[in-house]
């Protein structure tokens, strides 16, 4: 698990750490916004692929769009983006005054101050407002091409970020902690700024999705290569609350993270929002996008804990998970429908009956989430009213599809298996509800089916209501025309059928079990398919050379052979990095400064910290009587001590040597650890003898080299 650490609440800064773009920024955003626009076609995003020479970095970016200015989703979230920082200006200003609030003992200025804190405090819930009315407008993201209207679904806007500098920080950190020159890694550094700064505006497609995804593998390097768990490089990510707009500051990389897969999942719902649902194919698309920002949202809440913002949360994140498995829900429903338009019976009736019933069932479990604190005061009431609409306009198809199943044909052409689906589809309190499950006759079907219709025109009339009670709601002119639609369809139905004079007509239906036939099941973030080269590779495997660990700053060592044919009297093992095994008392090596544990990190002027054993050992023979090399020596060394049997003083000076490889799964690898080797036996000279045991296949270590 990871943990977050805050250490700033979301209205308190640290420090003096600004929080507001000043107008130099905003012009600098501006510029490459419309640098990005120059190239994408009005009202419409484009991918830009910056790619690389493979043969030199071996890399490839994916840049972002400028959603922000080319379409009307983007001109949405450039205003989110205003409005997050008017009110974080808003915040700034209430945390000053209420400090100033607490430390005066003038009266007059008390009262001044207490007046201009009303003031601060009516212009954050007007911002605030301004912002739950953005989330709100859901119809932005909703598919405009088709001519029918559709149920609109609920996506999620982006969180956005400040834009952070690392160069300064990360140049001064390579030079400290690795003894290496900063400016060598201006490129890379670079090459990691630009990536999260296209992450700020990913295309509404898969390539934004995985230029997400990508920078986040990137942050299993990044974290590992210059975050140390004791101290502070003074780099703090600062993100926005996607609905609230409040900042939120911290010093980890988990924040980033969490940050980063809240995005993509976002990004996911706007993408299964914008589907064409009139088509099987845009169907299918929208439930996996829907099933797959639940599993990125679900992903979030087992591996992130101590949220320091709301939309992070776990309750909010499980608010998540069941709202967009109720929306994957809707649009199976949906596609069923359009799958047995052209066919549909009594049986098939039956079945979508049950599936709208479930779907009116987990938009029913979705509200009782959404209305408990402290979700409830967070989220906008849209949502919660829209919520509500679908319930109730769902279970009136329920009503309308089973109704429509009973006028299919008469009884006397029912099949038994009808006959104890109808029983397994319907129940009755026996008081208020008619107690005909399974018609007899002719009176009893047209009697039931009528009941059902007069039931799903009560339903839709409730969800009209509703619709109207929502300030918000009433205005989205396509939600309007899709509940009249099927109202008006309703009731053709119901005048198509002759009156019954029966008192029983009074009686209400019976209720409509909910049940489906379909598991649905989320989908995880699959990280490994979205595979990243360490920017920062040269330093080092990450499992060795990272901020954690550390090690002495690299020697020198010049070793030469005299005309006696003397050793140089050093073994070496394993690779990336080779280690230094042994060193004979007395002999060239011990004279020099080496010392059994060193790290082989250069030879000659090659580096050699990604080198394997053969190409170590192979450079060395090339070496002749002179060998140049570079060392550090680990400060931490338990880990580079033997776990493994001590080999037997009869063994004819073979040297031990055994290291572990370990995998992360869905992660990129880093680099095995390693262990130290220990001499038994002093072997006469012999420059480049290897051992004679047979190595197993599986066995990811090298054989050893003896020098001397």
């Amino acid at each position: 698990m990871l943990k977050w650490t805050c250490y700033a609440g979301s209205t308190k800064n640290h420090g003096s750490r600004p929080t507001s773009v000043d107008e130099s920024e905003k012009r600098t955003s501006c510029t490459q916004y419309a640098r990005v626009n120059a190239i994408t076609r009005p009202y419409r995003t484009e991918e830009v692929e910056i790619s690389r020479d493979s043969s030199s970095s071996g890399k490839k970016c994916l840049g972002g769009s400028d959603p922000r200015v080319a379409t009307c989703r983007g001109k949405l979230q450039n205003k989110r983006s205003k409005l997050n920082q008017e009110i974080n200006k808003e915040l700034r200003l209430r945390a000053g005054a209420e400090n100033l609030f607490k430390a005066t003992t003038n009266r007059k200025l008390r009262e001044t101050v207490a007046l201009e804190l009303s003031f601060v405090n009516s212009n954050l819930q007007l911002l605030k407002e301004q912002l739950a009315e953005l989330n709100s407008s859901v119809e932005l993201y909703q598919n405009i091409d088709s001519e029918e209207p559709a149920m609109p679904m609920i996506p999620l806007g982006l969180k956005e970020t400040k834009d952070i500098d690392f160069r300064d920080p990360f140049k001064d950190f390579i030079l400290e902690h690795y003894s290496e020159d900063g400016a060598n890694y201006e490129e890379a550094i670079a090459d990691l700024m630009d990536t999260r700064q296209a992450t700020r505006t990913p295309t509404r497609d898969s390539a934004g999705i995985a230029l997400l995804l990508r920078y986040y593998n990137q942050l299993y390097f990044v974290e590992r290569r210059f975050f140390p768990p004791d101290r502070s490089l003074g780099i703090y990510f600062e993100w926005f609350d996607s609905l609230t707009g409040v900042p939120s500051c911290q010093r980890t990389v988990a924040f980033e993270k969490a940050s980063i897969l809240f995005n993509a999942a976002a990004l996911y719902t706007q993408f299964a929002a914008k589907q064409d649902r009139r088509s099987a194919r845009g169907l299918d698309q929208a439930i996996d996008a829907f099933l797959r920002a639940a599993g990125t949202f679900r992903y979030i809440h087992e591996n992130f804990t101590n949220a320091p913002s709301m939309d992070l949360g776990p309750d909010m994140l499980e608010m998540l998970v069941q709202l967009m498995l109720a929306q994957a829900r809707e649009c199976l429903f949906e596609k069923l429908e359009f799958q047995s338009k052209d066919g549909r019976n009594i049986d098939v009736s039956l079945d979508l009956a049950q599936e709208a019933s479930q779907v009116a069932a987990v938009y029913n479990d979705v509200h009782g989430s959404i209305s408990r604190e402290p979700v409830r005061d967070y989220v906008p009431e849209t949502w919660i009213s829209l919520i509500l609409v679908k319930r109730e306009h769902h279970l009136a198809l329920a009503h309308k599809h089973l109704a429509l199943g009973l006028f299919d044909r008469p009884v006397a052409e029912w099949r038994s298996e009808t006959k104890l689906a109808l029983e397994r589809v319907q129940r009755s309190d026996g008081k208020t509800q008619l107690d005909v499950i399974v018609p007899r006759d002719e009176n009893e079907r047209k009697l039931l089916g009528k009941a059902h219709l007069r039931e799903a025109l009560v339903l839709h009339e409730e969800s009209q209501r509703l619709q109207r009670m929502c300030r918000d709601l009433k205005a989205k002119q396509a939600l309007a025309k899709v509940l009249k639609r099927v109202q008006e369809s309703t009731v053709e139905s119901y005048n198509g059928i002759g009156d019954e004079d029966d008192f029983r007509g009074l009686l209400d239906p019976p209720d409509i079990i909910a049940s489906t036939k379909f598991q649905l099941n989320i989908t995880h973030p699959d990280f490994g398919q979205h595979g990243v080269e360490d920017l920062f590779r040269s330093l080092g495997p990450v499992a060795i050379f990272s901020a954690k660990r550390h090690w002495t700053a690299p020697r020198l060592i010049q070793l030469q052979r005299g005309p006696d044919g003397e050793g140089f009297g050093f073994s070496v093992r394993g690779d990336a990095p080779v280690i230094i095994a042994a060193v004979d008392h007395n002999s060239l090596a011990d004279l020099g400064g080496m010392k059994e544990g060193d790290f082989i990190v250069g030879i000659g002027d090659k580096d050699v910290k990604w080198a394997s054993h053969e190409q170590v050992v192979r450079l060395i023979k090339q070496s002749g009587d002179f060998i140049h090399l570079k060392l550090v020596t680990p400060m931490d060394r338990n880990y580079l001590k033997k776990p493994g049997k001590i080999v037997n003083q009869h063994d004819k000076g073979s040297v031990s040597a055994s290291s572990s490889s370990g995998i992360s799964s869905g992660q990129p690898s880093p680099a095995g650890s390693v262990t130290t080797a220990h001499v038994t036996k002093k072997l006469p000279w012999n420059p480049f003898k290897k051992s004679t045991t047979q190595r197993d296949s599986r066995d990811l270590t090298f054989d050893n080299v003896i020098l001397r």
